[in-house]
């Protein structure tokens, strides 16, 4: 089936207070989930393929090519930041960077994406495919498309706002990648956008936290109460703006879930936090996940926590 991906217009993010955010999560309850690893990065050197020629992404037959953004080349392998001046608003002078899971392209480099790279408190694999809706929906399509979203709301107050990738590579970053890229742009917050891929009857979403991480090359120790806040803001806001209630399956109806194994929040320096925006296998869940107008208010629901959090 056709996807429309077109962006619908914004509107201005509006600040809610952490104690508002936190209330707003624990008084719904619904569900939802993840399989993140597909997305983090740290201090590594980037991976082979990095700065390959990119190929244009395959669109299935019938569907619009998703919008995409101004990429330019960087140690990293790209710099898929936008290059328009942006407006003065609250949150000029600060960084974001947006994280969107998987790539996908991620399907063709299966050997790549499997070499085991450091998360400082073991070895994990560089990237994943992620997961997809039944009728074939790619979780890297929904998390390119929702961060295009997020990007433009966050530069229309005036943030400068990066990609780790816009699927202008043969596959990923690998997650340790994706963690230095925020890092060395010295973030004010970093999100990286997923969904999840559970089983049916579990729904909702999830935001998930860094974990107190210290071995090898992570130390979370600097950033576990930032991202918390950070958390929690997204978590708050998300409920209010998108409808969707907390994960009934993580997290115990409070939209937040803290771990210490994912390499993306292990490496990371500065706030950072996924969100699985909801559960692709479930049917009601992919209804909303497949819909350009939630998504939408997806995107919103994430700039006006991040902007919340930035203010604070």
């Amino acid at each position: 089936m056709p996807y429309d991906d077109s962006p619908p217009p914004t509107r201005r993010a509006r600040p809610l207070s952490v104690a508002a955010a936190l209330a707003a999560v624990c008084l719904t309850a619904a569900g939802c989930g993840g399989g993140p690893e597909a997305d983090g990065a740290g201090a590594a050197s980037p991976r082979p393929g990095a700065d390959a020629a990119s190929s244009a992404v395959p669109t299935p037959t019938g569907e619009q090519p998703e919008p995409s953004g101004t990429a330019s080349p960087s140690d990293s392998g790209s710099d898929p930041t936008s290059a328009k001046p942006l407006p003065k608003g609250p949150l000029t002078g600060r960084t974001v960077v947006i994280d969107p899971g998987h790539n996908p392209r991620n399907r063709d480099h299966t050997r790549e994406i499997n070499e085991k790279v450091d998360i400082g408190t073991g070895r994990k694999e560089c990237d994943t495919t992620g997961t997809s809706t039944d009728d074939g929906y790619a979780e890297a399509r929904f998390t390119l498309d929702v961060s295009h979203r997020l990007r433009t709301l966050l530069e229309a107050e005036g943030a400068r706002v990066r990609l780790t990738h816009d699927a202008d590579r043969p596959f990923g970053p690998c997650i340790d990648e994706r963690a230095r890229i925020g890092n060395e742009a010295k973030a004010d917050a970093v999100v990286s956008v997923h969904a999840d891929g559970s089983a049916v009857g579990n729904r909702g979403f999830h935001v998930i936290l860094p974990a107190g991480v210290k071995g090898g090359g992570a130390d979370t120790s600097k950033i576990v109460k930032s991202s918390a806040d950070l958390g929690a803001r997204i978590a708050g806001h998300f409920v209010r703006t998108t409808g969707s209630a907390p994960s009934n399956y993580i997290g115990g109806n409070t939209g937040l879930d803290t771990r210490n194994d994912l390499g993306g929040l292990n490496l990371s320096t500065v706030p950072k936090v996924f969100v699985e925006c909801g559960n692709m296998r479930d049917p009601k869940d992919a209804a909303l996940l497949t819909s350009a107008s939630w998504r939408q208010k997806a995107a919103q629901g994430l700039a006006d926590g991040i902007t919340s959090y930035l203010k604070g």
